[in-house]
């Protein structure tokens, strides 16, 4: 085998990966995206009182808030959903 067929072998390697990769942060932009617009939605007055519920809905928040402003609006626009103007800072 070449050195010229051994770089395309590696180039279309490359090419999937970098394809597999694409697929799942859009995969991955839809779970943020639903979980961004169910934490928006969230009565925090009607959770229940255990304190696992309590913990996990602020891991997800913290993480959510982690994002920068660029991916969580590609995660919102992933679900179709639009950010509501009075709750922006």
């Amino acid at each position: 085998m070449t050195v010229h067929a051994l770089k395309d072998e590696e180039v279309q390697l490359l090419r999937k990966e970098l394809e597999m990769l694409m697929g799942e942060r859009a995969k991955l932009l839809q779970v943020v995206g639903a979980s961004a617009v169910f934490v928006a939605n969230l009565d925090t007055d009607t959770l229940p009182e255990d304190i696992g519920t309590i913990d996990a809905a602020e891991i997800l928040a913290e993480r959510l808030n982690e994002l920068s402003e660029e991916t969580l609006k590609d995660a919102l626009e992933s679900v179709k959903a639009e950010i509501d103007p009075r709750h922006v800072a």
